[in-house]
């Protein structure tokens, strides 16, 4: 951050921000009027599509993260192509201001309490922000976008009304649009990770791609006893413990996963569902032969990466990109037949589809864009953030500057050398985030086109095409929101809960408490109230399927 704000200082704006969004200053009446605190006149002008670039002198201040990709390449937004490009396309000059990576949550506290905010915030209101982004409103930190959007939107406008799926996503209970979305404009961009296996070893072995539980067992003995990986199967346990879990992989076998999920229009709790115990006994069984990672509960990227490259490590649970497209060289270079592949999401019963897998939902509210109620131009704002939903907008948020990072080959947008072979020797999904953000998300819809380019490797894409062979659609929730009400309740109740099934996880499967006690957890989770947070859960649902 640029201030270092005392405490009491932070403490006085605090009351005084507070003070605002409780009664009738400026701050509530942008949140009601939706456009900063002045109506503007719905003209037939005013929902005329903007020129770009626009003519103007003015300057909006940026507040948001620089992408991953990118941590160590550039040290700013200002030396990012991309954003100097945003800026020259949409005629309007913005001041970048980046969070300190891997602090956003503290750094947004910092900057709502000090009072200060920029014109726009790129954050997730709706996983991050207590209360969500109904509360964000009503507190006075954003603005309400619905008239905004129907006056000087007409390119999202007009998606959200050709797409009324995606419309319902990204507004709240009420009816309020918060934020410019980011959307994943193909079914194809929303499954892109699962289980990768080393083909070349089971070739070897003679063995087929494992698709059942016991299938893997033999797998996994055979990569130990007769490959000496050290770590058959490994993975990355941050942010939670053994976070395989997080999307139903193995875990999915037992037809539950590690957060909430619908089965008949009701709302369960995988960890505290029978299939739980069962997951934590194969678990706990598979560390217990060496067949799964001994540094399992703390491994990091860089001890994974090191571990695959080795050789140490048969089987893992990536992404395609990220993952396969990571991976594929550094074992090449140890192995040259070195060869990873997409496994399907495991079942117990051969034959059987998967009940879960990885799937995102159309909407991800990461990358959105909110306009703050301290912006003095909403309307420019509006106007700049529409050009990403407009089709030159698509094109160069997807594959940047044309015959810079792309070139339109017979109505194809083709990546150059630039971005996939970069002289820099940066990694394609670095090259992409230097002049577009087709690799991550932002105010914009993605486009199909940048995967079908991004994953070079034919084992790329066909291990999505594997794992989108799951049921996980009729399973997985919507974007759902508690109220403002529910939501410190809720909060309160699942961080008690979450750490609890931490604690229960990796004590039985560490083997320092035995498998019977997993009972003893579900009464913990019980009196720690999960029946209020499943219920406060299905009273979200039943909005959400009303909206």
């Amino acid at each position: 951050m640029r201030k270092v704000w005392t405490s009491s200082l932070i403490i006085m704006m605090l009351g005084t921000l507070l003070g605002c969004s409780s009664g009738s200053g400026d701050k509530a009446g942008a949140s009601a009027n939706g456009n900063g605190g002045a109506a503007a006149p719905k003209t037939e002008e005013a929902v005329e599509a903007t020129v770009y670039p626009i003519q103007t002198d003015k300057t909006l201040s940026y507040w948001g993260e620089i992408n991953g990709n990118l941590i160590g390449v550039k040290a700013s937004h200002d030396e990012i192509p991309f954003f100097q490009d945003w800026q020259k396309k949409t005629g309007v000059t913005l001041k970048f201001t980046a969070p300190p990576t891997g602090q956003v949550k503290e750094a947004m506290n910092v900057l709502l309490a000090s009072g200060d905010l920029p014109d726009l915030l790129e954050y997730n209101f709706l996983g991050d922000f207590p209360g969500g982004p109904e509360k964000a409103i009503s507190d006075g930190y954003i603005v309400r976008l619905n008239d905004l959007i129907d006056q000087y939107a007409p390119n999202l406008k007009k998606y959200l009304a050709e797409n009324p799926d995606v419309d319902k996503m990204i507004k709240t209970d009420s009816g309020s649009y918060y934020a410019f979305p980011f959307v994943r404009g193909d079914e194809y961009l929303r499954v892109f990770q699962g289980p990768i296996i080393r083909k070349d070893w089971l070739d070897e072995l003679g063995l087929p791609v494992p698709e059942t539980i016991d299938e893997w067992t033999e797998t996994l003995r055979a990569f130990k006893e007769k490959k000496g990986a050290a770590a058959p199967l490994s993975f990355v346990s941050k942010p939670r413990f053994f976070n395989e879990s997080g999307n139903g992989a193995f875990i999915g076998a037992f037809g539950i996963n590690r957060g909430f999920y619908q089965e008949g229009g009701v709302i369960k709790y995988g960890p505290a569902e029978p299939g739980f115990k069962e997951y934590l006994r194969l678990f706990h069984d598979w560390y217990k032969e060496g067949l799964i990672d001994k540094n399992a509960a703390t491994a990091d990227t860089k001890s994974l990466d090191g571990n695959i490259a080795s050789g140490a490590t048969g089987a893992t649970i990536g992404n395609a990109g990220g993952g396969i497209g990571k991976w594929q060289p550094l074992v090449e270079a140890n192995d040259p037949k070195a060869v990873l592949v997409g496994a399907p999401y495991p079942v117990l019963n051969k034959g059987d589809k998967p009940k879960f897998g990885q799937r995102n939902q159309a909407y991800a509210s990461e990358g959105t864009v909110a306009i703050t109620t301290a912006a003095k131009d909403p309307e420019l704002a509006v106007r700049m953030l529409d050009y990403g939903y407009s089709e030159e907008g698509r094109l160069f948020f997807n594959f940047g500057t044309e015959g810079v990072s792309y070139n339109m080959e017979n109505g194809y947008p083709t990546y150059t050398d630039l971005v996939l072979k970069n002289p820099d020797k940066l990694a394609p999904a670095q090259g992409i985030s230097l002049y577009a953000r087709g690799s991550y998300n932002g105010p914009f819809i993605q486009d199909k086109r940048y995967a079908e380019q991004f994953f070079a490797l034919q084992t790329q894409r066909d291990a999505v095409t594997t794992w989108q062979n799951t049921d996980s659609a009729k399973y997985n929730l919507p974007p759902i929101t508690p109220t403002p009400e529910e939501s410190s309740e809720y909060a309160a109740i699942m961080n008690d809960i979450n750490t609890l099934v931490d604690e229960m996880t990796l004590k039985i499967i560490l083997g320092a408490e035995p498998i019977d006690q997993y009972e003893s957890y579900v009464a913990k989770m019980k009196s720690l109230k999960l029946d209020r947070a499943i219920e406060i859960q299905n009273a979200a649902l039943e909005r959400y399927n009303s909206r």
